[in-house]
């Protein structure tokens, strides 16, 4: 796509601090980092989101992540954690499916208790999702 980011990243028209690469995708690190070492795993296709994008390069990630990228956040940064998390729509800053890798270390301020006071009640949200 003409105008998105990550296409240009891919294509190397704009700079980025590659992590790795292969046919399929390109590891980037986040210029926004919430922790050290966050990263970016960019499809090499244009893919809005989740719902359009080939489950071989979820499942081709998910490889790269267990097998080369945590292993290396492990060992190059020794974090102790790693958040996985992919947005779609509300919250999708750039319009390209990625995936962000978030290593997590003890005390690193990452809190996902932050909308708390908006919760319902488990049993109703339960209840809406296996209505018929």
């Amino acid at each position: 796509m003409k105008d998105c980011i990550f296409c240009k990243i891919i294509n190397n028209e704009a700079p980025s601090k590659t992590i790795y690469e292969d046919e399929l995708i390109k590891v980037i690190m986040n210029i926004n980092p919430s922790t050290n070492g966050h990263l970016l795993i960019l499809p090499k296709e244009h893919y809005v989101n989740i719902l359009d994008v080939d489950e071989k390069i979820i499942s081709h990630s998910f490889k790269i992540i267990r097998d080369k990228l945590y292993p290396l956040l492990k060992e190059k940064l020794n974090c102790e954690g790693l958040t996985i998390a992919e947005n779609n729509f509300l919250g999708q800053e750039i319009k390209h499916f990625h995936i962000h890798l978030t290593p997590r270390y003890q005390n690193d301020l990452a809190d996902y208790d932050y909308n708390k006071d908006l919760l319902i009640d488990i049993d109703e949200v339960y209840s809406k999702l296996n209505e018929e």
